[in-house]
């Protein structure tokens, strides 16, 4: 372990694994790095285990995390559909770091908080946060979450699910120096460093929020007693023509992640698609199990939403209320973002360069992201999950 505090990042495109991957060693090169943090295009799959052997071989790194992904990021750039890996190494004096490997048997397995601190070996009080990598197909990833969640009561959990090559079905998730294609991996951040959260779902509220008074498996029958496709109907038609305009294939809902607040806003949500509705009952399906009590508001998701969005939940971290700058970041950015949703190119990653310059970044474009709302984590949709490690 080195006694001086330092990240470096790279992002690079190539065909030819090996050049790319020395390309990315020379520009992360450090002394003695604790930490490497690797994602590689699903292009590169037969390659990886030689891939997670030489970072180990050529950094030193005691640690290794990352997983595949269809396309990847770092430091003011965004890489979508074709071969190219993004690398972090960082040398954390004073870190505790803590390589976890989870199957879906040990999720199965662990039904306590307890069954949880024992798999992981890591005490609750010992771990400032997690980052969280896992296989979206075999795995139950709500379960790992939930369960993580339960077991570490208020620490920031972030990361995202491996991806793949368009159609492909087969992710790989790293761990060490070993590469699996299913389960997940988990690192756990203490000692002198902590996690801030970045969590843009990417929307804007629209209406009122509302009271779920009925339900129905996963059908919202009744809002406020009234049923609740004509609360959305309602909705819809008091919003401007320009906000209908933008709400048109485009309406989700938000769940409150928490009741017991007075006043909810933008962040405060759970944000969920709208997947059915029942014409003769007037019920919405959402993809989701609501509960009655619950507090619910309608929501548009789009490129002005997603970019207002991302930039609001960037300003509560602006550098100058931070007491420590962070010393590097991990992206985790759904697949239906990058040019998909946003008119150009490397969007994420140039806000976040606009808020903190040149701060190593390394991550990807997910099938799922993890991240909080409020104090407990969840599984997202379409949404940017940013990880930052800040001395304590």
């Amino acid at each position: 372990m080195s006694d001086q505090l330092t990240a470096r990042a790279a992002v690079v495109r190539g065909e030819n694994w090996r050049d790319v991957l020395d390309s990315a060693l020379r520009q992360t090169s450090i002394a003695q790095p604790d930490l490497a943090i690797l994602f590689a295009s699903g292009w590169y799959s037969a390659a990886l285990p030689e891939m997670v052997r030489s970072v180990l071989a050529e950094t030193g790194a005691s640690a290794l995390v990352g997983c595949s992904g269809q396309g990847v990021i770092g430091t003011r750039r965004e890489i979508e559909g074709s071969p190219a890996l993004a690398l972090l190494t960082a040398s954390l004096p004073g870190a505790s770091l803590r390589v976890v490997r989870f199957s879906q048997e040990s999720v199965e397995r662990c039904e306590e908080p307890a069954d949880w601190i024992r798999h992981t070996a890591v005490p609750a009080e010992e771990s400032n946060g997690w980052l969280v990598l896992a296989d979206p197909f075999r795995m139950d990833c709500e379960g790992l979450v939930t369960g993580l969640g339960n077991a570490y009561p208020g620490v920031p959990i972030l990361g995202g699910l491996a991806s793949a090559v368009p159609q492909a079905r087969e992710t790989y998730v790293l761990v060490n120096g070993e590469v699996y294609d299913e389960g997940g991996v988990g690192l756990s951040v203490g000692g002198a460093y902590r996690m801030l959260s970045v969590v843009s779902q990417g929307c804007e509220p629209i209406g009122d929020a509302w009271t779920i008074t009925a339900v129905e498996g996963n059908q919202i029958r009744t809002i406020s007693n009234r049923p609740a496709y004509e609360v959305l109907v309602d909705t819809f038609e008091g919003l401007t023509a320009d906000l209908r305009e933008r709400a048109r294939g485009n309406l989700l809902i938000g769940l409150a992640a928490n009741e017991y607040r007075d006043e909810f806003h933008r962040g405060d949500y759970l944000i969920r698609n709208l997947t059915g509705l029942d014409r003769q009952s007037g019920g919405l399906a959402i993809s989701a199990v609501p509960r009655v009590g619950q507090t619910v508001q309608f929501q548009i998701r789009d490129a002005a939403a997603a970019d207002e969005d991302f930039e609001e939940q960037l300003e509560r971290l602006r550098p100058e209320s931070l007491r420590q700058m962070p010393v590097g970041g991990v992206l985790c950015s759904c697949n239906g973002r990058g040019t998909q949703l946003f008119q150009s190119p490397d969007h994420d990653a140039s806000a976040i360069a606009r808020r903190f310059g040149d701060l190593p970044i390394a991550g990807l474009f997910c099938s799922g992201e993890i991240g909080p709302v409020g104090t407990r984590p969840f599984l997202h949709g379409f949404t940017a999950s940013l990880a930052l490690f800040v001395p304590a």
